[in-house]
């Protein structure tokens, strides 16, 4: 045995209901190199529950006898692993070691309940390091007794070992309240600690207010890394092998703020462009097939492993938080576009399915809607999306020909500037994906959607209704966060490159449904372009979704209203649910 330690990474807290919480840490081993990982040495993660609710979670009241496990850290994923507290699987856990004074594999969690955990890794003697892989009962017949090890966490560093969470509610909560935020720079030389200021305010919003979280979780909506710190076309800066991707993650989550952060609330991740290459879409995968197979390895083994798994392997998943539904998109992978320019042929969710065996991304979102629609009414369904839904930017509009003009047909309301559509990253270059879930929301009578974005490098808010056809407005909004650090504001996100009202001349953007019987129209208001998160707090007594800029020293931005007045918060408006 060679010895306890804190994880060279982590613990970050990942998926979370009201009966369970997934654990993530890295480990790392004496004479690991990079991702020339020794042989001779395997690791395991060693995890302990230290309070409950503030007060010591022990067997049988013994100090000595905190409610332990061993999990296992894979060398094929970078020695790191997942432990899922609660779970009736004990995910990860090491069959044959049973957690003290639970011979089942369980400890049950309690909703609405604040945990503390230490998390350690040990590394172990590897006699047969040609073997391809140990069965769990190998691995247990090697551990020390979990009850003398877990005792040792104690003498651990808290900063590097430690995280807390607090366990969703069971019931539909009257407020909810979560952080949203996307894009870190990393920075560079001293500009690197610049990069990481905004995530202490971030984890003084979730630190608890009386008897509650002052927030649940958060949603990191792509960008967690520059795979391509300077353009995908220089390659100084730009990862290409696992060793170098592995250097991305080691930064970013190893830097002192972050890592802070991700263990003191649930985080949600989903990966845009930068964790593989700038704009990237599936139609390269030809030509760059092994850059996309160590750029999702490495996203696999970091982001989405401590995430929920809600279909396999595929990365798109969806979650529930004091009964409010989530579904995350996967806008990057299955992006595809048309050939010869042909805009309608581009699709964001995957092509549309042709088999009812083997439903596309965005069938599925939409069976996701349909069914939280049955299940909850009208509560608030939140689609989070890497890529903005709304606003478009002025050059991905409507053919700036059509202003004022009547179109010949109502496909020619979805011309857009062609020259535009490789480079596109928003929800305005993919009309198909677009008019299919609008069309769908309208069809299906499905209420209170509201969509959760990234990536453009300036905070704003889209308040889309739906008009036309006889019937009541359905109103939808997007709420879009970025950047958490973008030292190059002036560089883009210009708030005035973007469209704030679709119907004005010059402006004109109206996405045309139904064979242009109906109209999706939006107002765009809120714009910040400095470093920023999101904190959004839905209330149901008032009926309402309220958001707050918050700027990178954690100070609430005062930002304009749909009328243009400077507020500090935007109220929106919900269907009462």
């Amino acid at each position: 045995m060679s010895g306890l330690r804190a994880p060279d990474i982590g613990p970050i807290v990942g998926h979370t209901t009201a009966h369970s919480c997934r654990l993530w840490v890295r480990g790392i081993a004496p004479n690991d190199d990079g991702v020339d990982l020794t042989a001779s040495l395997r690791t395991v993660g060693l995890l302990a529950v230290v309070e409950d609710n503030g007060l010591p979670r022990l067997i049988d009241g013994d100090p000595s006898r905190p409610h332990a496990f061993y999990f296992r850290l894979h060398r094929e994923f970078d020695r790191t692993g997942t432990f899922e507290l609660g779970a009736e699987e004990g995910l990860g856990a090491i069959d044959g070691v049973a957690p003290l004074g639970q011979p089942d594999g369980v400890v049950p969690l309690t909703p609405d309940t604040r945990y503390k955990v230490r998390v350690a890794t040990l590394t172990l003697d590897d006699t047969t390091p040609d073997v391809e892989s140990l069965s769990d009962a190998q691995i247990a017949a090697r551990l020390p007794d979990v009850n003398g090890m877990a005792s040792l966490l104690a003498d651990l560093d808290g900063e590097h070992c430690e995280a807390e969470f607090t366990t969703f509610a069971a019931a539909v909560e009257p407020r909810l309240a979560f952080l949203l935020g996307s894009c870190r720079y990393p920075g560079t030389l001293w500009k690197t600690k610049e990069a990481d200021r905004i995530f202490g305010p971030m984890a003084s919003h979730l630190r608890r207010r009386g008897s509650r979280p002052a927030a649940r979780f958060s949603l990191l909506v792509g960008d967690q890394i520059y795979a391509d710190q300077y353009s995908r076309f220089v390659p100084i800066g730009r990862a290409e092998t696992f060793a170098e991707f592995q250097d991305r993650y080691r930064q970013a989550f190893g830097s002192p703020q972050m890592r802070h952060f991700l263990r003191q609330a649930p985080v949600y991740m989903i990966l845009d462009d930068h964790e593989i290459e700038d704009n990237w879409h599936r139609d390269r995968l030809a030509a760059k097939r092994e850059l996309f197979n160590v750029a999702i390895g490495a996203y696999m083994s970091y982001q989405w492993s401590h995430c929920p798994r809600s279909f396999g392997r595929h990365l798109h998943y969806h979650f529930d938080c004091g009964g409010y539904p989530f579904f995350v998109c996967d806008t990057r992978t299955h992006r595809t576009y048309g050939r010869e320019n042909r805009v309608m042929d581009n699709h964001l969710l995957g092509r549309p399915s042709i088999d009812p065996q083997h439903p596309s991304q965005l069938d599925v979102l939409l069976t996701w809607l349909s069914d939280q629609q049955a299940r909850c009414g009208a509560m608030p369904k939140f689609v989070v999306t890497s890529t903005v839904f709304a606003p478009s930017p002025l050059d991905e509009r409507l053919d700036p020909a059509l202003d004022g003009h009547d179109a010949q047909a109502p496909t020619d309301l979805v011309r857009t500037n062609l020259s535009r559509r490789a480079e596109s990253d928003s929800w305005s270059g993919f009309p198909a994906t677009r008019k299919a879930l609008v069309e769908h929301i309208v069809e299906a009578g499905i209420d209170n959607v509201i969509f959760l974005s990234g990536d453009v490098h300036c905070a704003n808010i889209a308040e889309m209704v739906v008009e036309g056809g006889g019937g009541e407005p359905r109103r939808l909004y997007d709420v879009t966060s970025s950047a958490l650090y973008w030292p190059f504001f002036w560089a883009d996100g210009d708030p005035n490159g973007f469209v704030h009202d679709s119907r004005l001349p010059g402006q004109v953007d109206g996405f045309p449904l139904f064979d242009g019987d109906m109209t999706l129209h939006y107002r765009a208001f809120g714009f910040y372009q400095q470093e920023n998160f999101c904190r959004l707090e839905l209330d149901r007594a008032h009926h309402r979704l309220r958001v707050k800029v918050i700027d990178r020293y954690g100070d609430e931005v005062r930002v304009t209203d749909p009328d243009g007045s400077v507020v500090p918060y935007n109220d929106l408006a919900l269907v009462p649910w």
